[in-house]
């Protein structure tokens, strides 16, 4: 009994994981973050004296990502481009991915998590910038992140894990809702947890916690646009799918959000993978075999 008590506690599972702390130059961003007054100037310090993070920012804002006609050779410049939340929210989240590790679990690959996630998040900006949600950017980095507590909890419930993992191929259901009937806490609220001990902006977290609840952010009391442009992203066909499980839900979620409005779908996605294309190199992820819109080519022609 005390085994199970243990393993449903969420803050007891996450204080066993030893996650190391953020890099230095991230905790002074955040701490800059807290005063509105700070500008390009005092977030370009920390940057700089960080050469491996300076390269990864002029790395992403030389990208045709952004496509400017010249090449950006100062922090304090792109910061002024881009944007002091954009290139916050960057190296944020490249602080992240380099502390998140590989359980090593089964058929568990972290590339593909990435790979996965870094595509959830490009859908999830696009979707919020068609839409018009002021935060879009915000959306890009909550969706990347909002699996990252996965691969820890496969390292530190290892056996409670391989039996979702099974039962989730075989009863083709949502892992959150497997995690839910387990544990009473699902990977969305650990993840969520993980930005509020990292003290990642209340934002991301709540984004993150969120997004395994599309009806409830779409209908509910209060319903949230930003929010669910990241609970669709994670309906999105994964790498290794061989069919798409959500597929009816995800179309379903995106004509209610959509509802008023002009929305070419297919154009989105053929956008998505373009700007997915442009950005892996960053992190050194691969071009998934299938891209959305063939996803989506496939789903259209068989209806």
């Amino acid at each position: 009994m005390s085994k199970e008590i243990n393993v449903r506690d969420l803050n007891e599972v996450l204080a066993n994981t030893q996650l190391p702390a953020l890099p230095t130059s991230a905790m002074k961003l955040l701490e800059l973050s807290q005063d509105p007054k700070n500008g390009p100037a005092e977030y370009a310090k920390p940057i700089e004296a960080d050469a491996g993070l300076m390269g990864q920012v002029l790395r992403f804002v030389n990208s045709s990502y952004f496509g400017f006609s010249r090449e950006i050779a100062s922090i304090q410049q792109a910061l002024t481009l881009v944007g002091v939340r954009t290139i916050k929210n960057f190296a944020l989240w490249s602080a992240v991915f380099s502390l998140v590790p590989n359980p090593k679990f089964g058929p568990f690959d972290l590339k593909c998590l990435w790979q996965d996630s870094l595509r959830r998040a490009v859908f999830a900006r696009s979707l919020g910038r068609e839409l018009k949600v002021p935060n879009s950017e915000d959306l890009f980095a909550a969706a990347l992140l909002q699996d990252m507590a996965i691969p820890l909890l496969l390292k530190a419930l290892p056996e409670q894990y391989e039996a979702l993992v099974q039962r989730r191929a075989t009863e083709k259901l949502r892992l959150s809702s497997l995690e839910k009937e387990m544990f009473g806490w699902d990977h969305a609220q650990a993840a969520a947890a993980l930005c509020r001990n990292w003290r990642l902006p209340e934002e991301f977290a709540i984004l993150i916690e969120r997004h395994p609840a599309l009806d409830e952010l779409l209908d509910g009391p209060s319903p949230r646009s930003d929010a669910a442009c990241v609970a669709l992203g994670s309906l999105l066909p994964t790498c290794k799918d061989t069919q798409w499980d959500e597929e009816s839900e995800f179309l379903a979620g995106i004509e209610r959000i959509s509802a008023g409005r002009t929305l070419d779908l297919f154009q989105l996605m053929t956008s998505v993978d373009a700007s997915f294309e442009e950005f892996a190199p960053l992190l050194k992820i691969q071009v998934p075999e299938k891209n959305l819109s063939t996803w989506l080519a496939e789903s259209s022609a068989s209806v």
